[in-house]
C-alpha cells in the first residue's frame, strides 16, 4: 500500500498522550487569574520526547483570556538525559524563594529521576545536578550537549529575523533587494527552516500561512544563488529518479544502474541515488565499473574513476549509518521487551520507533531462530504483534487508499458519495498529517499532489455538507 510506511510512523508520533498537570496563576498584565498547564520535570529516561518539549516552548505557556497577555509560566524545570549524562535544574528568580525551599521542591523530582533508572545507570551525575540561573541557560545547556552551540544558535535566529523581515515587505521590488543584500544568510538550514515552517502551518490548518512561505521559498530559489544551485540539483535528481524509474520498468541491472550514476553530475544528486540504490552497488556492481574503466581513455576514463571513488565513499557512509540506526532500533527492542509489557512499552517509546526498529525486529528474529533460542522468539513476537495492532489503519485511512487508487476524478467522487458520513473534521486533520509526514520525508510528487486534489475534495464535500446541516 502507497501510505504504510507514512501511516505507520503517524500512528506511533501520535499514539502517546501526556497529560501534564494544571495550576492557577495570575496573569502578569492585568492580574486575572489564568489557569495553565505545566510541566516540571522532562526526564528523557520516561519520555523519549522530554527534550522536543522543551525546546519547542510548547509547554509552560499560558494565555489570559481577558487581556489576550500569552507567555511563560515561571515555573522549576529539571531536565534529565541519561544518554548525555545531564541533569539540570533551573529554579526562576522572580518566584522569590530561598535555597532551602528551592531544594524542597526540587528534591523529590531528583529522587524520581534517580529512582526510574535501574540501578547499573545510576551514576555519579545524578547527585551533582547542575544549576542554571536562566531558563536561556538551561535551553542553551540541553543544545551544546547536542554539538549546536552559541554560534550556531545566533546564526539560526538571524534567519528567522530575515524570513519575518521578508513576510513582512509587501514591495516585490524591496524585497528582491532586502534578499540581495542578504544573500549570506540564505543557505541549507534557511531552506529547512522554511520547510518546517510550512508543515507545521498546514498541519495547524493555517493554509494562507503556508501559501505565503511557499511562495517565499519560491522566491530564495529563484532569487540567490544558494537557491538556484538547489533548485537544479533538486530537478536533476528528480530527472534521474525518472530515468531510475523507467529503467526499473524493463528489470533494473546493475549495467543499467551504472549508465544511470554515470549521467548525475551533482554530488547531492549521486547521494540521493546511491541511499536508494544501495542494495544494488555490490561486488558484482564494482566489477562491472573497474571493467568499464579498463576499456576507456582519457577524460572519459578519468570521469568513472572519480565516480568509483564517490560511489565507495558514499556506500562507505551508508552502511555506517545504517549500522549505527540498526544497533540503536536493537538496543530499543532490548529495552521494550527488558521491562516486560510490550504494548505498554511500545506506547512509551512511540516516538523512538522507525523504519529502523521494524529492520532490527526483523534481524533479531531471524537470529533468535538461528540459536533456537524460544524464550526470545516469543518475546519478539508479542512485539510484533502489538506493533501489527496498533498500526492498523483507521477507517479514514483504508479510505485515503481507496481514493488514491481510484483510477480517475468521477471514481473519487463516487467514493466520496458513498462514504459522505465519514467526512469530517477527523478525516481533514487525517489527510493534513499525511501530506506533512510524506512532504518531510520527501515522498514522490505525484503522490503529494493526489493527497492534496484529494484534500480539496475533502474540503469541498465537508463544506457542501456543512451548509446543508
Amino acid at each position: 500500500m502507497v501510505l504504510d510506511g507514512i501511516i505507520t510512523l503517524l500512528i506511533f508520533k501520535n499514539k502517546r498522550e501526556n497529560k501534564m498537570p494544571r495550576i492557577q496563576t495570575i496573569c502578569p498584565r492585568c492580574k486575572q487569574p489564568i489557569v495553565a498547564d505545566v510541566q516540571i520535570l522532562f526526564d528523557m529516561n520516561t519520555d523519549p520526547t522530554a527534550k522536543q518539549k522543551l525546546l519547542s516552548h510548547g509547554t509552560n505557556t499560558a494565555r489570559c483570556q481577558a487581556c489576550g497577555y500569552e507567555g511563560m509560566v515561571s515555573t522549576p524545570v529539571v531536565y534529565h538525559d541519561p544518554e548525555k549524562e545531564l541533569l539540570l535544574t533551573y529554579f526562576p528568580g522572580e518566584l522569590g524563594l530561598p535555597i532551602n525551599e528551592q531544594e524542597k521542591q526540587i528534591g523529590p523530582l531528583i529522587n524520581q529521576v534517580v529512582n526510574d533508572l535501574p540501578n547499573e545507570k545510576r551514576k555519579g551525575y545524578l547527585f551533582q545536578p547542575s544549576t542554571m540561573f536562566t531558563y536561556q541557560t538551561l535551553i542553551d545547556k540541553v543544545l551544546e550537549a547536542d554539538g549546536i552551540t552559541k554560534e550556531m544558535i545566533d546564526a539560526q535566529q538571524k534567519r528567522i529575523a530575515l524570513i519575518q523581515r521578508l513576510l513582512s515587505i509587501t514591495n516585490p521590488e524591496d524585497r528582491k533587494t532586502v534578499i540581495n543584500q542578504e544573500a549570506a544568510l540564505v543557505d541549507g538550514e534557511t531552506f529547512t527552516l522554511l520547510s518546517t515552517l510550512i508543515q507545521t502551518s498546514a498541519m495547524q490548518g493555517d493554509e494562507e500561512g503556508a501559501k505565503i512561505l511557499s511562495q517565499l521559498q519560491s522566491e530564495l530559489l529563484h532569487e540567490t544563488e544558494f537557491g538556484r544551485k538547489l533548485l537544479a540539483d533538486s530537478e536533476e535528481t528528480q530527472k534521474a529518479l525518472k530515468v531510475l524509474e523507467e529503467a526499473n520498468k524493463d528489470g533494473l541491472t546493475r549495467e543499467k544502474l551504472l549508465d544511470v550514476l554515470s549521467s548525475v553530475k551533482s554530488d547531492s544528486s549521486l547521494t540521493t541515488l546511491v541511499s536508494l540504490t544501495r542494495s544494488g552497488l555490490d561486488y558484482q556492481f564494482f566489477q562491472i565499473l573497474s571493467e568499464r574503466i579498463e576499456k576507456e581513455e582519457g577524460d572519459s576514463k578519468q570521469s568513472l574513476v572519480e565516480l568509483r571513488a564517490k560511489l565507495l565513499d558514499l556506500t562507505r557512509k551508508v552502511d555506517a549509518e545504517l549500522k549505527k540506526r540498526l544497533e540503536k532500533a536493537t538496543l530499543l527492542l532490548d529495552k521494550i521487551i527488558a521491562e516486560g509489557d510490550a504494548e505498554q512499552a511500545i506506547e512509551k517509546h512511540a516516538a523512538e520507533i522507525d523504519e529502523y526498529f521494524t529492520q532490527a525486529v526483523q534481524v533479531e528474529f531471524e537470529k533468535a531462530h538461528e540459536n533456537n533460542d524460544l524464550a526470545r522468539i516469543d518475546k519478539i513476537q508479542k512485539v510484533v504483534s502489538v506493533l501489527e495492532k496498533l498500526s492498523a489503519p483507521p477507517p479514514e485511512v483504508e479510505l485515503i487508499q481507496k481514493l488514491l487508487e481510484a483510477p480517475d476524478e468521477a471514481e473519487r467522487k463516487q467514493l466520496f458519495d458513498e462514504n459522505a458520513e465519514k467526512i469530517d473534521d477527523q478525516f481533514l486533520q487525517t489527510i493534513t498529517a499525511i501530506i506533512a509526514e510524506g512532504e518531510s520525508r520527501k515522498q514522490s510528487p505525484e503522490l503529494i499532489e493526489a493527497l492534496q486534489s484529494i484534500y480539496k475534495m475533502a474540503l469541498r464535500k465537508s463544506m457542501e455538507k456543512n451548509l446543508r446541516s
